[in-house]
């Protein structure tokens, strides 16, 4: 589908939500609680449209040969355009979400084995909450992996996530989830989480490619519900007026894998077709919130059988599986005024005798100002990438969001 076509696609289903309006109840919406808020005549089914955009602008400092900074660079783009719709179908128990990206960060990387198309589609689920505490969802959403990466992009507490996502985040695929949640005495709460996916990533046209991935996730919250689901957003903007922790921990394994990150990354191929190895990958991680104040932890470990592809007559072919190690610490604190400073420390370290990558550190000070939680933030951070033996960086960035 190209772009003129998706185009269409977004106007004819706008003209519709304008129709449905006028022949429907349409509740009264407020900003940053969508577009367009439809409910069926019958109350047999509710659609929210919504969309968000990212502006972005980044200058960056490299090391010179002299140890100095220079090399300077400025770029500004849109970092993300979204088309995000939800609701229910026939009972709240059977709710879907769709979300279309649409910005070229977030359709690149197409490929032969995506039909060679833009990767226009986030999500494509639906969750059915079929007995009790139980749910299940089926299409293509993110994996139960390290808490960074399952915070919406609209809620983070910097401009963006930090190199451990970057390098090790297990992202979104096809498939089945399975959750579940109970309670612990009075306020203790456990949830579990378990995904059968396809392993190759999301819009994967080609079938499967590999072996199947399977991930599962058990979080324990001692002292009970986070408000407004804060356990999965960055920043405390509920001001929790009692301690609230979260401690999770995910193992991932994906069988036959074809990609240099599991379902991630680039496919690695040989003289005979993809190059297929088992990739685990393990996620330990905390959010801690009180009274404006918020701590964030993760861990990350990635390994892999044979992690450097080989042709069938045993020379390499370039593409090695990044299996490493990173730690990654994030602090921040909301003022009465809605300004929050905050400061990010990541270490990553790749295995090097593999990778041929040295050790990074990344220290990071953000400052953001929420005029409207995170439906309306300006959110600006200074950067300093610290490469064992390498060329250092400093990076600014200054960003302003925008949810409808």
């Amino acid at each position: 589908m190209d772009i003129k076509k998706l185009a269409l696609l977004g106007c004819y289903f706008l003209f519709l939500c304008i129709h449905f309006s006028y022949s429907q109840y349409q509740a009264e919406s407020t900003f940053g609680k969508g577009l367009f808020n439809i409910v069926g005549k019958d109350s047999s089914w509710t659609a929210k449209v919504g969309a968000r955009m990212q502006i972005l602008a980044v200058s960056s400092w490299g090391e010179t040969q002299d140890r100095g900074l220079g090399n300077p660079e400025q770029n500004f783009l849109i970092r993300r355009a979204r088309l995000k719709f939800d609701g229910f179908v026939h009972t709240p128990k059977l709710r879907y979400k769709l979300e279309l990206g649409l910005s070229n960060r977030d359709i690149s990387g197409g490929s032969e084995f995506t039909g060679n198309t833009p990767r226009y589609i986030l999500d494509a689920v639906v969750m059915w909450n079929f007995y009790e505490n139980f749910e299940l969802w089926f299409g293509q959403t993110k994996l139960p992996g390290n808490i960074e990466r399952v915070i919406s992009s609209a809620d983070l507490q910097q401009v963006d996530r930090s190199l451990l996502n970057s390098k090790f985040n297990i992202d979104r695929d096809m498939g089945l989830q399975l959750r579940h949640h109970f309670k612990l005495g009075k306020k203790a709460l456990v949830r579990e989480k378990f995904a059968f996916s396809q392993g190759e990533g999301r819009n994967v046209t080609v079938g499967n490619q590999g072996g199947h991935q399977y991930t599962s996730r058990l979080e324990f919250l001692p002292f009970g519900k986070f408000i407004s689901k804060g356990d999965y957003k960055g920043a405390d903007l509920s001001r929790e007026q009692t301690p609230k922790l979260m401690v999770g921990v995910t193992y991932d394994i994906n069988k036959d894998a074809v990609r240099t990150r599991s379902n991630m990354g680039t496919f690695m191929q040989t003289d005979t077709g993809l190059y297929e190895t088992d990739i685990s990958t393990l996620f330990g991680d905390f959010m801690f919130k009180y009274r404006g104040f918020s701590l964030m932890g993760e861990y990350a470990h990635r390994d892999a059988d044979e992690p450097v592809a080989i042709n069938m007559d045993g020379t390499e072919t370039g593409d090695i599986v990044q299996v490493g190690n990173a730690l990654n610490l994030q602090t921040g604190y909301l003022f009465k005024t809605n300004w929050e400073v905050s400061a990010r420390y990541t270490h990553l370290e790749l295995d090097q005798e593999i990778t041929g990558k040295n050790p990074e550190e990344q220290y990071t000070l953000g400052l953001s100002k929420y005029i409207v939680g995170h439906k309306l933030k300006v959110q600006t951070d200074l950067s300093y990438l610290d490469v064992d033996n390498g060329m250092d960086e400093v990076m600014f960035r200054l960003q302003l969001d925008v949810h409808l």
